[in-house]
């Protein structure tokens, strides 16, 4: 887990003058909040797969799940890359953050639960969690692979006024 905030950049080729770096408080908060993101990540064969779902930021990390046989998880089974994006679709207003790093499989019971509980939060109990040992399963008994995506590189898009910051964690 990051024990500091990440270094900034602030790209002012890509901003209105004297636009400042968005803070990476804010970027935090945006991911804490935000319902759905988009997953990309490379198929076997080299070609890009990008998919909604949905996430949740727990730990200084995100955490995402999918069944086992899903075109997401058979990706990152030889190919742990990834990004997560999410944001909004306003032309003039709003916040949009690219997080890049690589998705490891989470089996930890402690942190299975921890993840199940946060979800349930989050998204309702609908999804019906149960942690059996070192795997999640959902209430049709059907096996869930979580994912946690500790940020190597990220970005903040800021639209009004518009500025592009990286961050780079270390």
């Amino acid at each position: 887990m990051p024990t500091s905030d990440p270094v900034a950049d602030l790209d002012a080729r890509f901003g209105e003058p004297d636009a400042p770096a968005t803070p990476w408080s804010d970027v935090r908060d945006a991911l804490a909040e935000a319902e759905i993101f988009w997953l990309s990540t490379v198929r076997r064969a080299g070609g890009p797969h990008v998919t909604p779902l949905l996430a949740v930021w727990q730990d200084d990390r995100l955490h995402f799940c999918t069944g086992p046989g899903e075109q997401k998880a058979r990706n990152l089974e030889h190919n742990r890359q990834c990004i997560l994006t999410t944001g909004q679709n306003a032309y003039r207003e709003g916040l949009d953050v690219v997080v890049e790093g690589e998705a490891v499989r989470v089996t930890d019971t402690g942190r299975l639960r921890r993840f199940a509980d946060t979800w349930t939060a989050r998204y309702g109990t609908e999804w019906g969690f149960e942690v059996r040992n070192d795997t999640l399963y959902n209430g049709e008994g059907g096996r869930v692979l979580v994912f946690e995506l500790a940020p190597t590189t990220a970005f903040a898009f800021h639209r009004g006024p518009y500025s592009q910051t990286r961050y780079r964690f270390e």
